[in-house]
């Protein structure tokens, strides 16, 4: 980035040295100008860096910080000039520029290897939800990695890549089919679900020293038609919400004792006496349960249904049928529906922004203003991915950050701040991009791999003490580093 020769005699000669006022700000306090520095004169011409060494000048720093310029909310990606001119703005007036600590680029650290592919992942940390709900401890270092695989097998890992328990097979009580979808509820507990149709509950157990574990069977939950795509988990008031392909969100009870008898008719009982071969009957027997709702009125699959954040007795739904979907989940009714222009793949709520992200098969994330006084469908537009966007996650170091993971191979990190407006409305762009480190290691890491061959990600969340943890085709769990990535 050699744009520091803003400061030099070439440049100080053209343009006739136009110099605009500026008032620099920060919400650092660390980083912040003392009070009484008033605007100072600067050349129009200066760029990011001439700026960064500016401030980093004015507060003395022998090591110099990296800083990116905010003016009205926008990161400053031109000269001063450009912006005045394509803002219309008067070099006259006196610009308020905040400045932010640059970003640190999300570095690998680690990779997981599978034996079949990895369709899910979450995390167990002292700053997870399942422990913080939980109130639990859960030191540094003893951090666990929950991954559901299309072999049907939940495992967990600690940080070391090692596999510290793996779910029964089917046979022993665990799943019969691909697992899509995988949660801790607490750091005892687990939620999974797949193209077996039910939502399993599993007991997590640790030996002492946290090096072996077990998971085992502890409720069986039936009333799904057809696969589940996705589970959120809300353990204060022991509710999970399933999104089937059988067109309906499904609401369960993690309590044996408040959940509904399981219907009949769905039972693997049912299924064996009806066919002629004799099913494969498991050797344990777990209580079997059914849900405290469907809410069904998409016309298509379901792929994800989540929480509000704020208020638990709030679900949302997205579905192929192009909608999202508001439910009432204390009455189960369905409160208001969005219709946008493409087949919706996967959900993620931004609370404090008020806002629904959602990735569609259209390869962009629509971002919906879910109350009922938004005006428009779309509230912007994020851009970037080269094919279906399947898995949202928030970053947790900041309001405005969203991660997504796409079938193209790549997860991409957004800053809702870094937008444009153009002929579609407010578009964003990508502040980074993350490649599969199995294709790096091939030595095919600048192959140009539109659709994702090989290396689709199916699954991304990111936590704030382990980072931003990934999953998909390459049969990999991947960890990059999640923090100073975007500013708060």
């Amino acid at each position: 980035m050699n744009d520091g020769s803003d400061f030099d005699a070439t440049a100080t000669s053209s343009a006739a040295q136009r110099q605009v006022r500026v008032q620099l700000t920060s919400k650092q306090e660390d980083i912040a100008l003392p009070d009484n520095a008033g605007p100072i004169l600067v050349p129009t011409s200066l760029r990011r860096y001439a700026l960064s060494t500016l401030v980093n000048n004015l507060l003395g720093n022998d090591k110099p910080i990296p800083f990116e310029f905010l003016i009205n909310g926008t990161f400053l990606r031109t000269s001063i000039d450009e912006y005045l001119t394509a803002n219309g703005i008067s070099a006259e007036t006196t610009l308020e520029i905040e400045y932010v600590r640059a970003l640190i680029p999300p570095l690998h650290i680690a990779s997981f290897q599978h034996d079949d592919w990895v369709s899910s992942t979450d995390v167990l940390s002292a700053t997870s939800p399942a422990a913080t709900w939980a109130s639990a401890t859960i030191s540094q270092g003893q951090e666990k990695i929950l991954s559901g695989s299309y072999d049907g097998l939940l495992r967990v890992w600690n940080m070391s890549s090692q596999i510290v328990a793996t779910s029964p097979a089917a046979a022993d009580g665990g799943h019969t089919a691909s697992i899509k979808a995988a949660k801790f509820v607490t750091p005892n507990q687990i939620a999974s679900a797949g193209l077996d149709r039910t939502v399993r509950l599993w007991k997590y157990s640790e030996s002492d020293e946290g090096f072996s574990g077990t998971i085992a069977p502890q409720l069986e939950l039936y009333g799904h038609k057809s696969g589940i795509n996705s589970l959120a988990v809300h353990a204060p008031s022991n509710r999970i919400l399933s999104a089937s392909s059988d067109n309906s969100v499904g609401f369960w009870s993690t309590k044996k004792s408040d959940a509904p008898a399981a219907p009949e008719d769905l039972l693997p009982s049912a299924a064996s006496r009806s066919s002629k071969r004799r099913k494969l009957n498991s050797s344990v027997t777990v209580p079997q349960r059914g849900p405290l709702a469907l809410l069904s009125s998409h016309t298509a699959p379901v792929s994800a249904a989540i929480f509000d954040e704020k208020d638990s007795t709030v679900g949302y739904s997205a579905s192929w049928d192009h909608s999202l979907r508001t439910w009432d989940l204390v009455t189960s009714t369905l409160v208001d529906t969005r219709t946008t222009s493409h087949s919706l793949l996967s959900l993620e709520h931004l609370p404090e922004l008020s806002l629904l992200a959602a990735g569609t098969s259209a390869r962009h994330i629509t971002l919906i203003d879910p109350r009922a006084s938004a005006t428009t469908i779309s509230a912007m537009t994020l851009r970037g991915h080269t094919n279906a966007v399947v898995s949202l996650a928030r970053d947790p170091h900041s309001t405005y950050g969203l991660i997504s993971g796409s079938h193209d191979g790549t997860c991409r990190i957004w800053d809702i701040r870094a937008t444009k407006t153009d002929k579609d409305g407010v578009v964003g762009e990508s502040v980074y991009s993350i490649s599969r480190k199995s294709l790096e290691e091939q030595g095919k890491s600048d192959t140009k791999r539109v659709g994702g061959e090989g290396v689709k990600v199916f699954s991304v969340c990111w936590d704030k003490t382990v980072g931003i943890v990934s999953a998909g085709e390459d049969k990999r769990i991947q960890i990059n580093r999640g923090e100073g990535v975007l500013s708060a």
